[in-house]
């Protein structure tokens, strides 16, 4: 069935946009909740609640891209409930990996939280990555964003995973130079 469709059916009120929803989307957003949870439970609870989200959302809110904007609810659903989870326990999973690898570049303490704008920051992120070229982009948007593991994203662009770490590491490097040439405080 078409995105528009589906968001039609949302604005009726029809419950049929749901199961379309979990029929179109499901192993797409369960790969995003799996990135990040690494349990199967857990993301099939995230992706429930993405449907809920989007029923309690749409109307009012019309997606331009659905696929997008189902994505960016079970991502940050994922987020929510992996944190709830780990407070009093580290768990690795392609989350807290990527995380790791991110702070070099952004630190997550509450120096930079007080410090930065995190609306300054986003931009000035998204302008690094339109400097880089494609693969560059997207190589680190599918680790950094989707939480894909190394071999993923290497499979994703029929690179080697070496290629791959040395792509995201010059990368990191590039938006550490990149972010304090703008001003950030790392």
């Amino acid at each position: 069935m078409q995105d528009e469709r589906i968001v039609e059916l949302y604005w009726q009120r029809d419950e049929a946009a749901i199961r379309e929803t979990e029929q179109k989307y499901g192993p797409y957003l369960s790969k995003i909740a799996y990135n990040i949870l690494a349990d199967w439970e857990d993301c099939k609870e995230c992706v429930n609640d993405t449907c809920l989200k989007a029923w309690n959302s749409i109307p009012p809110h019309k997606p331009q891209v659905l696929r997008t904007y189902l994505g960016k609810l079970t991502r940050e659903r994922s987020i929510d409930m992996f944190k709830c989870r780990n407070r009093a326990k580290r768990q690795g999973s392609e989350y807290t990996a990527s995380l790791s690898e991110l702070e070099e570049c952004v630190s997550g303490g509450d120096k930079t939280e007080q410090s930065v704008d995190m609306h300054l920051l986003a931009e000035a992120i998204n302008d690094f990555l339109h400097t880089l070229s494609p693969e560059a982009r997207n190589t680190f948007v599918g680790r950094y964003y989707f939480m894909d593991s190394i071999k993923e994203v290497a499979a994703y662009y029929g690179m080697s995973e070496s290629k791959v770490k040395s792509m995201l590491h010059r990368t990191r490097l590039g938006l550490k130079a990149y972010l304090e040439q703008e001003g950030f405080n790392l």
